[in-house]
């Protein structure tokens, strides 16, 4: 592991996964459980290439890249795409993890078409005109649609993909409607779906989408609600068993 020089507003976290450490400004948008999920939702192949969408400080390349061939990552906000270079260099994991900054609305620029097996997303959340937009800019430019909208993001997925390759997003319940109209646009089928509640007694907060490029119609798969806390609020035994797999990798 490399040694680490932090900058104004940095901290540097343990991912509790098999010893990677990742380091985030305090003044930016840092990861929450959603990322987490995301990265153990889809079941990945050890030959896969995977492109993330909007990658941050690169935290989901990071848990999945003992899972993977290799994993491209692009990232407009250059300080966020600084961090997850420097985050690749800590974790000694330059010959997988590939950093691009970049805007993926322009991803023809970036990538060649359908050379992808996975493509996965965890995109704005919000369209600008909802929501009370934070003072710091880059938290709003992370959960509001400023730079990117959903359609935006589901376009580079289908181009990015190969023939039946695969696209995962976490998103919010709320919107559900409108990705199912997005993917259906961009001929992505959704095959997988999972609603995640922050308790047994609460609504859901997060969907997991999976979706296969050129997929034949049908088929969606909706899986038991996962459960993030305990009523006591500790963490379920599913999301226990995650950070397991993550602290054995």
């Amino acid at each position: 592991m490399c040694d680490v020089t932090l900058k104004p507003d940095e901290r540097l976290d343990d991912l509790l996964c098999g010893g990677k450490r990742i380091i985030q400004n305090t003044k930016e948008f840092c990861f929450s459980i959603d990322a987490v999920l995301l990265a153990h939702y889809p079941k990945c192949h050890k030959n896969w290439r995977v492109l993330d969408l909007g990658t941050g400080t690169g935290v989901m390349p990071l848990l999945m890249a003992d899972e993977v061939k290799e994993i491209h990552a692009v990232e407009l906000n250059p300080v966020m795409a600084d961090l997850a270079r420097r985050n690749v260099i800590l974790n000694k994991l330059e010959e997988k993890i590939f950093v691009a900054e970049g805007d993926y609305r322009g991803i023809k620029d970036l990538y060649k078409p359908e050379s992808f097996d996975l493509v996965i997303a965890n995109p704005p959340y919000r369209p600008l005109l909802q929501g009370q937009l934070n003072n710091l800019s880059g938290v709003a430019r992370a959960r509001h649609e400023i730079t990117a909208t959903l359609a935006d993001v589901v376009a580079a997925a289908r181009y990015a993909l190969k023939y039946h390759g695969r696209f995962a997003m976490v998103h919010l319940p709320e919107r559900i409607g409108e990705i199912m109209v997005a993917m259906h646009e961009n001929h992505i089928e959704p095959k997988r779906m999972q609603l995640v509640q922050p308790k047994p007694d609460k609504t859901s907060n997060l969907v997991l989408i999976e979706g296969v490029a050129c997929g034949n119609p049908g088929g969606l798969k909706v899986e038991l609600p996962l459960i993030v806390h305990n009523a006591d609020g500790s963490y379920t035994d599913e999301i226990l068993k995650i950070y397991n797999n993550n602290s054995n990798n």
